[in-house]
């Protein structure tokens, strides 16, 4: 008996000591100002979409900038709100440092598909499927053309970007995709002058694998530009179409 009340009297006095450390950590040091803001790019790939100029000016406009602001008077969570309607931003954390600043992780959202639409409609698809807004700056990622809604962009082509983006040798090739007025899909390859026929968004992964066999033990025997068209649309069969000499 005497050991159970032990046990329990040291749990209360190590939670009354972790209540009484976290308190302390998060507390926000009163007559102290802010001294600034620190960002950081959670992302493996920093796009530029989103520099500490933009921040300071999103949260400026917004009256809510911590700059020599007292530290306990900065709504953490305010904060976060704010920078969470930013369209490049997909998550914002913010917390005070030891150094009396605030520091800002981003994690962005990340381009999928440049898509540019013979309606005029350009943006890219990013890796939830929703709409991002072109930015002006430049992103190396496959373009898709032609004739795109954004039904259809968020449909078929959202779910072939991910594809192609998951397999390392697809990724590699493929730099446009091209929607007709069927909503047929034509490919650009990075490598020959040939245009990949895949038809229909039905059955597209068996496509891949039909293609990419013939890619290794076909096209490496008998020439990368030796065809102007190659055709996987139908089961089973894959029509090429020469070049006319």
């Amino acid at each position: 008996m005497m050991k159970r009340i032990l046990i329990l009297c040291v749990l209360l006095v190590v939670s009354a000591y972790l209540a009484v450390a976290v308190t302390l950590f998060n507390a926000k040091p009163a007559g102290q100002v802010c001294r600034g803001i620190e960002l950081t790019i959670k992302d493996s790939i920093d796009y530029d979409f989103i520099t500490l100029k933009d921040v300071n000016a999103l949260l400026k406009r917004k009256g809510l900038s911590p700059a020599d602001k007292p530290l306990d008077k900065i709504n953490i969570r305010q904060l976060e709100e704010a920078l969470s309607h930013q369209p490049f931003i997909a998550e914002a954390e913010c917390y005070l440092t030891s150094s009396g600043k605030v520091a800002i992780d981003i994690y962005q959202r990340i381009p999928l598909l440049r898509v540019m639409s013979n309606n005029g409609d350009t943006y890219y698809l990013d890796h939830a499927g929703q709409i991002l807004p072109v930015s002006g700056k430049p992103v190396h990622v496959a373009v898709a053309t032609g004739f795109i809604d954004r039904k259809f962009a968020q449909d078929q082509l959202y779910q072939l970007g991910k594809y192609l983006q998951t397999d390392a040798f697809w990724n590699a090739q493929i730099e446009q995709i091209n929607v007709t007025p069927r909503q047929e899909l034509e490919l650009v390859p990075r490598v020959g002058n040939q245009i990949l026929f895949l038809g229909k968004t039905e059955d597209y992964q068996e496509k891949f694998r039909k293609l990419q066999t013939f890619y290794t033990e076909a096209l490496s025997q008998v020439g990368w530009n030796k065809y102007e068209r190659i055709s996987v649309e139908f089961n089973n069969q894959i029509i090429c179409t020469k070049k006319e000499k």
